[in-house]
């Protein structure tokens, strides 16, 4: 599936690589998420630090091309959203009290960002499966240009029926988001300040269906970069919101995206050009496998899904569906009683 020796590097390297990179993002997201003033520095503070370094002092070693500063301008403007749903509100000058979590509007916000990103992605994959078709013998080496005095990074992008087979899968995974309006706050406690964002009608199956497909996206369309952003990168928050965060792993997936992005923005060389660098093996085998098992899991909980809405008849949009499964209850029970409005 992945080829270790890149650029001088051993499978030992590339493991213990990544065994860095999985515990960073984890720890990372616990201070992120645990205090309130950590996460305002690490996501409205340092972006700004790191942006006038990108344009200053790191110019000529940090990507500037449109792709990579929007990936982590987007991730970070999720994480101030979230940062705001969890923190913000005051009280009005008749004495009433106010929270951004209260208003239903502003809840919208969460399954909007998740929902473009995965159009995103989507859009994507159906752009790989077209113009570098393995098929149409157009599958080709691209060339990332950086800014002047970095080295270009090269990496071979080869198009077929698992890429349509994949966006196919992040559609269902769009359709499946349920429970918007539940979103809510956790409360305090004596072990957890953190005051996370729970989503409890986001449960382990659509985790597990999303993990699967984007995974099988990254191996598609950035195959030099699966192995960080492809597997670290989507087990850190998943582990995190199956153990000490439950029910925020929307939260934590954006937090530890844009950490990384401004880590990967910073250092590109890590992935790149390293002896950490590691690639796909381009096997259309491993290919159409893994886009087989994202298309299986998300037809699976679109399924899930109808039956619930048949059985139950309730609207996954307006309202909730899982409310009846024992994972819903458990979330739901770390939560504030918050009417939302």
């Amino acid at each position: 599936m992945f080829v270790f020796d890149s650029n001088g590097g051993t499978i030992v390297t590339a493991i213990l690589a990544w065994l860095v990179v999985f515990a960073a993002l984890f720890a990372a997201n616990e201070f992120t998420r645990r205090f309130k003033w950590v996460g305002f520095a690490a996501f409205v503070v340092l972006p700004i630090v790191l942006t006038v370094m990108w344009f200053t002092v790191l110019d000529g070693k940090a990507y500037k091309d449109w792709f990579h500063l929007a990936k982590v301008y987007s991730s970070t403007a999720g994480c101030i959203i979230f940062w705001c749903i969890r923190f913000v509100g005051g009280t009005k000058k008749d004495g009433t009290k106010w929270r951004l979590a209260d208003k239903k509007w502003f809840l919208c916000l969460a399954p909007l960002i998740l929902a473009v990103n995965i159009a995103e992605a989507c859009a994507r994959d159906f752009e790989v499966g077209s113009v570098y078709s393995l098929a149409a013998g157009l599958a080709q080496t691209v060339t990332e240009q950086g800014t002047e005095g970095i080295m270009a990074t090269k990496y071979y992008l080869m198009g077929g029926s698992w890429n349509y087979m994949n966006a196919i899968a992040g559609i269902l995974n769009i359709i499946t988001i349920t429970g918007w309006f539940g979103i809510c706050i956790r409360k305090k406690t004596k072990k957890d300040g953190s005051c996370d964002m729970l989503w409890p009608d986001m449960l382990w199956f659509w985790i597990i269906a999303y993990d699967l497909w984007n995974f099988a996206y990254t191996y598609n369309c950035l195959p030099h970069h699966a192995w960080y952003c492809g597997l670290a990168l989507l087990i850190a928050p998943t582990l995190c919101a199956f153990t000490v965060g439950k029910g925020a792993w929307l939260q934590h997936r954006a937090q530890t995206l844009a950490l990384w992005c401004m880590f990967a923005q910073t250092f590109p060389a890590f992935q790149d050009h390293s002896k950490y660098a590691v690639v796909s093996s381009y096997n259309p085998t491993v290919y159409t496998i893994v886009s087989a098992i994202a298309l299986a899991s998300n037809i699976a909980v679109f399924a899930y899904m109808i039956y619930k809405v048949v059985k139950t008849k309730r609207n996954p949009y307006l309202g909730e569906l899982y409310t009846d499964l024992k994972k819903y209850k458990e979330v739901k029970e770390l939560a504030e009683q918050v009417a939302v409005k």
